[in-house]
């Protein structure tokens, strides 16, 4: 009988403590953040709720998060910890992929997971193996899974993948950009060393790299910091840079008249946003921008003529009658026109209203739905003082002359037009144009113009591996620690005891050495053993040797002879030589497997790719003529090869 318990994981008794979710992470909160990326992890999951091991077979933690208060709302956090011997595959495809392939093998991995709606931890376990058979070899399937709200993996040395985020298009009660506050504050706080996504992200049939590379000149994940790390299909960061240049400066007049008839509709859509602005669209990336940044001005539903119809609050679900909700919408509105059209407090607005609507409930409801949207002829502003960091409304009359937050002067016609057109039209606009330029190539339209595009547009999109550096070189100088310690940074250099040949692969990352005043050299190198044997697997059996940039014996005290924040590199060996010494890195015993494609990828980059049966060379099947929606071919000859066969001679 299997231990898995799935209602027992789902009715278990929470922990009383409930943490904020916008605040998660900052420094500080829950606790504060300041040692190595492990020693934080350590921390953090003293604070967490221990999850029952029959439930899932490996540590796993959990944090209730509150999202908001009022109307309730919270989410649960889990972080499991997945040791090597847990794991599908001792390598990182996600390392090798983003260009990690020398790191040394980890001896654990934590996963950090909002889960999706009726998920459980016990469901992640993969279905191969039973839990009664070998409680050790529990295998979890979190690699395969991408359906969560949020996934991100972290190596023990600090090193880390970004998996998933889903927001609320695919039924997360979190919009994206929330789930990645999130994250980043995780990253900052934890103090990891570098994180690494696969940006296949896009909204309503539209890639965002491709979106927001023409109207911003990088990536949605570029807001957090993140940066082009590596490309697919042999495409570098000067040839990303390029292209963006190339596709955002693509005149609009010039494109549309090398659509042939699909620039019809481009044109049409490209002239009624020209109206809304004083200025001209001249790019691709112009229009683009501008589409995007309306989407947060415009409202959700259709412009409504009659003065105080309260249809636009009454779309989400609503406890009040529909004559009580127009009657507090007339009430807001008299109350602002009564400020003469300058911005006031959301708390004197409210008091206002309070002298005619009693329900206070009410009037929160309807202040909250109000914001940004057009009634009658008066368009209702809201936006946070930066001062005073308080709610204010404004109305705006927009029958008449208006002055933009950007500080040019938009003709009444134009803003009405603005306020008649939805968030739904925009959208479906912008994936008109967007479809038009980059996915439909009519017959007969393959000039250089519409070449050249499609060129700088696939270039983007081959770039999908992105990398944000959170915790780079540790500072030159520190001072003597609290207690007469002080800190040293140290590595280590492995040598092959085989060959008496010092390995050629990089070493490991620094890793900060907290020692006393007194401790003497052979403790350092004890303490560093101790460090390194607990982060990597192939480093179990390490023993420190010599220190390579310093000359000393075991015996001497190690204040005084180095500085406060030295770094020293220790050589040593691997005592245990075996599988483990030979395969302790993520590109594997040999190296990885040889690339060495035409489009002049060297490495694997995680796209389809298949191997000569003589020379064993992996290429891409795209680059080699053979379409993804074909199978790969059981037997393939390169080119080279093919070539040599054909010249010899043939058997008698």
């Amino acid at each position: 009988m299997s231990h898995l318990d799935m209602m027992g994981c789902k009715k278990r008794k929470r922990g009383e403590r409930v943490f904020r979710f916008k605040t998660f992470g900052e420094n500080g909160y829950p606790i504060e953040f300041d040692g190595s990326f492990l020693e934080n992890v350590k921390a953090l999951l003293e604070l967490g709720q221990s999850e029952s091991s029959s439930c899932i077979g490996v540590p796993c933690w959990s944090f209730e998060l509150e999202i908001n208060r009022q109307p309730p709302l919270h989410v649960l956090l889990y972080v499991i910890e997945e040791p090597i011997e847990a794991s599908l595959s001792h390598h990182c495809k996600h390392c090798l992929y983003v260009g990690w392939g020398q790191h040394l093998i980890c001896n654990k991995k934590y996963h950090f997971l909002l889960l999706s709606k009726d998920v459980t931890p016990a469901s992640l376990i993969f279905k191969g193996d039973s839990i009664d058979a070998n409680p050790v070899k529990v295998k979890l399937n979190l690699m395969e899974a991408h359906g969560h709200t949020m996934h991100g993996v972290f190596h023990s040395n600090g090193f880390g993948h970004l998996m998933c985020i889903n927001g609320l298009e695919s039924g997360s009660d979190l919009p994206g950009f929330q789930i990645m506050d999130f994250w980043d504050r995780l990253c900052t706080g934890l103090k990891a060393r570098k994180v690494s996504l696969n940006d296949v992200s896009n909204k309503r049939g539209m890639e965002l790299r491709l979106l927001h590379g023409l109207a911003y000149g990088e990536p949605w994940f570029g807001r957090w910091g993140y940066k082009f790390g590596r490309g697919s299909y042999g495409v570098t960061l000067p040839m990303y840079k390029k292209a963006i240049e190339a596709i955002q400066g693509m005149p609009l007049t010039l494109l549309i008249h090398h659509l042939g008839n699909s620039g019809h509709d481009v044109l049409l859509i490209s002239s009624r946003y020209q109206s809304l602005l004083d200025r001209t669209l001249v790019g691709i990336g112009d229009l683009f921008h501008f589409m995007l940044e309306l989407t947060t001005r415009v409202p959700k539903s259709n412009f409504v003529d009659s003065y105080y119809s309260p249809g636009f609050l009454l779309e989400n679900a609503c406890r009040w009658s529909p004559k009580r909700v127009e009657m507090a919408t007339r009430v807001i509105v008299e109350a602002l026109k009564r400020a003469e059209f300058r911005w006031i407090s959301r708390q004197e607005v409210r008091d206002a209203a309070r002298a005619y609507i009693g329900d206070t409930g009410l009037l929160d409801f309807v202040l909250k739905s109000l914001g940004n949207h057009v009634v009658g002829k008066y368009l209702i502003r809201r936006n946070l003082n930066p001062v005073t960091k308080v709610l204010e409304y404004c109305l705006e009359d927009v029958s008449k002359a208006s002055v933009e937050s950007e500080g040019s002067v938009t003709s009444s016609s134009n803003l009405r037009t603005r306020s008649k057109i939805t968030r739904v039209q925009l959208m479906k606009d912008m994936f008109c144009v967007y479809k038009r330029i980059f996915k439909e190539r009519e017959l007969g339209t393959n000039t250089c113009i519409s070449d050249n595009v499609s060129l700088a547009a696939r270039i983007i999109l081959d770039s999908r591996y992105l990398i944000k550096e959170y915790v780079g070189d540790w500072p030159s100088k520190l001072e003597l620690g609290l207690g007469g310690k002080f800190k040293l940074f140290c590595t280590v250099l492995l040598r092959d005891t085989a060959r008496c040949e010092w390995k050629t692969k990089l070493m490991p990352p620094y890793e900060c050495i907290v020692l006393k005043e007194n401790a003497t050299v052979n403790e350092l190198k004890v303490e560093v053993e101790r460090t390194f044997q607990e982060l990597y697997w192939g480093l179990k059996s390490f023993v420190a040797e010599s220190i390579v940039n310093l000359n000393t014996s075991g015996s001497e005290m190690v204040f005084g002879l180095v500085e406060v924040g030295c770094r020293l590199v220790f050589e040593g060996s691997i005592q245990e030589q075996g599988a483990i010494a030979r395969d302790a890195y993520e590109c594997g015993a040999d190296g990885g497997c040889v690339v060495d494609c035409a489009c002049g990828a060297k490495e694997d980059d995680g796209e389809r790719m298949i191997a000569c049966a003589v020379c064993e060379v992996w290429q891409h099947t795209w680059c080699v003529q053979i379409p993804n929606s074909e199978e790969v071919p059981g037997i393939f000859l390169c080119e080279r090869c093919e070539q040599v066969i054909m010249v010899l001679p043939s058997l008698p």
